[in-house]
């Protein structure tokens, strides 16, 4: 399951009310992969995506919703 740190608040990304600085982590196949919320959009591994859609294709090698594979809920 993908773990937060961080606070949730009003922000510019593409998922949800999520706080530059947040990390998202998520296990997959054993291995802990962490993101960070930057004011506009997400790093990964060094790399910035404006979404979390190929952050997650990227770990799993197929398509993904990235809200869902990091299990985020957009409140509304």
């Amino acid at each position: 399951k993908a773990r937060l740190e961080g606070k949730k608040e009003k922000s510019s990304t593409k998922s949800g009310n999520l706080l530059p600085g947040t990390k998202i982590q998520r296990s997959w196949n054993g291995v802990i992969y962490e993101v960070e919320v930057l004011s506009e959009g997400f790093e990964f591994q060094g790399q910035k995506f404006r979404t979390l859609s190929p952050i997650a294709q990227k770990i799993t090698g197929t398509k993904w919703n990235g809200p869902k594979f990091f299990n985020l809920k957009r409140e509304q």
